[in-house]
């Protein structure tokens, strides 16, 4: 099978490999219903030392970089209460987390989780946190740039592999709310 972007050795169905994805996101993909069918779903592998976006977008083929998206962390606090939410935008925009993050989350203060927070409560590692699987009741913000994108590239939840997703297929995750000018 080939990848609608990039040059890959190894592209498969995410279904057809959840013993490759870490139990979050693999339980994720095995209870997807939505819109978009989850055979649109596609896992590519990829060598963990290269999954930081700049570096994977040279070493996997041109258009990359555009087509990535971040999944960004971040924990609002209001009073004694903080709330964590995951946030999906281009890879190639900044995160407006003090503005659009801030208000959406009715915090008075926003800022990006602490790395050892994000990963205990995700269940993925560092550099390949996904919005698949977040834990349930998380807000997920997306970037309404997103949603009208035939293929984007988004952590598996590790830093070996990505995962290959209509944008659509964000919009219709649990707890998603479409935001224009999420990437500020």
């Amino acid at each position: 099978m080939r990848a609608p972007i990039g040059h890959f050795d190894a592209v498969r169905p995410a279904a057809d490999c959840l013993d490759d994805l870490v139990p979050p996101v693999a339980d994720a993909v095995r209870a997807w219903s939505g819109p978009v069918p989850v055979e649109q779903l596609l896992y590519v592998d990829s060598d963990p030392g290269k999954a930081d976006t700049a570096v994977f977008a040279e070493t996997y083929g041109p258009g990359l970089l555009e087509a990535s998206a971040n999944c960004v962390v971040v924990a609002g606090r209001r009073g004694g209460e903080t709330t964590l939410a995951a946030c999906m935008v281009p890879a190639t925009a900044r995160l407006d987390v003090n503005g659009t993050v801030r208000r959406h989350l009715g915090a008075r203060k926003a800022s990006f989780a602490p790395l050892d927070r994000a990963v205990a409560e995700t269940g993925m590692e560092y550099g390949g946190i996904t919005p698949l699987g977040l834990p349930a009741g998380w807000p997920l913000l997306v970037d309404a740039a997103l949603v009208p994108a035939p293929c984007l590239v988004i952590g598996s939840g590790s830093r070996r592999g990505k995962l290959l997703v209509p944008g659509a297929a964000l919009a219709a995750l649990p707890g998603a709310v479409v935001l224009d000018g999420l990437g500020g």
